[in-house]
């Protein structure tokens, strides 16, 4: 069992602030307005050689008519039941309001180790306003500011000591990162609570509903992956708000933490520039890529339908070909774990390693069928190909001319590569060294 550390109160108390400083890493967004966290994410933190998981949850709001207000309250009785420790954040500038009296019984009632941390008390006047919430009746008040971290060290060392038992310094170090990326309201955070089954992003019609990327531990055939919800992305000039701006941002840095990336693609919208531009990102990064055409049950077909969708997709994506395409409705479950599996064989394509002897077996007879066309009356000869040890599939054709190989015939070369060994999805460079 891990160490975690749930942080949870009302809105804008600096709650992203604190889980940003004790994983060290800016994760969460963080903005002047109340309710930008709307789901549950995880970071790692360690103090003092113990190692612990950190989630940082919405503000819990109580009779509101926000769309979000009560999909969040969800998130977070969820984030209390999974805590081994409870941060409750309060804010030393408003001082103590209902709002926090009445989250205080919410979390009397889970029956775990309560921290109250007064937040914003970054000078003695303020550390001294904090004795208020010993109102609360939930035991200690630590005054800190998040912002500049004083007070922090106190507190994590009260923290450890309710931790039960050692865990390990980052357990996702090494798993398969997978990010569910697309344009706003195409179905990420539906896909990936049909996966696991538990409302783990909040899901509505308005679009640019979820604005950080969440991470999420997760096991399917015998495989154990992270799986990386992220905002939409859409075009530059229609980002209109500063939290969308970052939310963006925190994609884009999903996608390139990333090994593969499953692109949704709305069905009924069809294939856009927008899509296009993730993909040639992704490829751009060497990311494994599955292109995933959601709400699939909305268009009308007939026998040739997806064909010709996939024909078309496939013009469309030119040398990115490569590519490959499944045809989803998240919400009728149609083949929603046979694009996961789909992602999972990305993966291991990505991260195949061919020998040199099955190299030259396949590949030389090709090339003998059909050499590399001769340069001012100079044969070139290949005469072995290795593949290298780089993170990504990149193969090095020794040959006595190696800057006269152009381009058709190198794609020649990679589409014989990937037609011998199966390199679906993962972008495969090719290097010619002299012999």
């Amino acid at each position: 069992m891990a160490n975690i550390v749930a942080i949870v109160g009302r809105p804008n108390v600096g709650k992203s602030t604190l889980f940003n400083r004790l994983v060290e890493q800016r994760k969460a967004i963080m903005d002047d307005e109340s309710g930008v966290t709307r789901d549950r994410h995880y970071g790692f933190g360690e103090w003092t050689g113990k190692y612990f998981t950190v989630v940082d949850t919405g503000g819990y709001v109580v009779g509101s008519d926000d769309v979000f207000e009560d999909a969040i309250r969800k998130q977070v009785q969820l984030a209390l039941g999974e805590a081994s420790v409870i941060l409750f954040m309060v804010d030393v500038d408003t001082g103590l309001i209902d709002l926090d009296k009445d989250f205080a019984n919410v979390v009397r009632a889970v029956k775990k180790p309560v921290f109250i941390v007064a937040n914003k008390a970054d000078n003695t006047e303020r550390m001294q306003m904090s004795g208020e919430f010993y109102a609360l009746g939930l035991g200690d008040v630590y005054p800190v500011s998040s912002i500049n971290g004083s007070g922090t060290g106190e507190l994590l060392d009260k923290v450890i000591e309710h931790f039960e038992e050692e865990q390990d310094e980052n357990p996702e170090e090494g798993i398969p990162r997978i990010s569910i990326l697309g344009r706003p309201n195409v179905g990420k955070s539906s896909f990936l609570n049909v996966l696991i089954g538990e409302e783990r992003s909040i899901v509505t019609d308005q679009a640019g509903t979820t604005r950080d990327a969440i991470n999420t531990r997760y096991k399917m055939y015998g495989k154990d992956f992270i799986l990386t919800d992220t905002a939409g992305v859409r075009k530059k000039s229609r980002v209109k708000e500063d939290i969308e701006f970052y939310s963006v941002l925190r994609s884009i840095q999903a996608l390139q933490d990333s090994d593969v990336c499953i692109i949704l693609i709305d069905a009924e919208r069809g294939f856009e520039s927008q899509d296009m531009s993730l993909i040639s990102l992704a490829h751009r990064y060497k990311k494994g890529v599955l292109l995933m055409v959601n709400k699939w049950d909305l268009v009308e077909k007939d026998s040739n339908t997806v064909k010709e969708y996939r024909n078309f997709m496939e013009e469309k994506l030119g040398p990115l070909s490569y590519i490959p395409i499944v045809f989803t409705s998240v919400i009728n479950k149609q083949r929603v774990y046979k694009a996961m599996e789909m992602a999972l064989q990305v993966y291991e394509n990505k991260t195949k390693k061919v020998s040199t002897s099955a190299l030259n077996e396949a590949l030389l007879p090709e090339i003998e069928r059909y050499p590399p066309p001769a340069y001012r009356s100079k044969y070139i000869k290949i005469k072995y190909i290795t593949q290298l040890p780089t993170k990504n599939p990149t193969f090095a054709f020794f040959c006595n001319h190696p800057n006269h190989i152009k381009e058709p015939y190198q794609r020649f070369l990679e589409n014989k590569l990937r037609k011998h060994f199966d390199f679906s999805g993962v972008p495969v460079k090719l290097v010619f060294r002299n012999k």
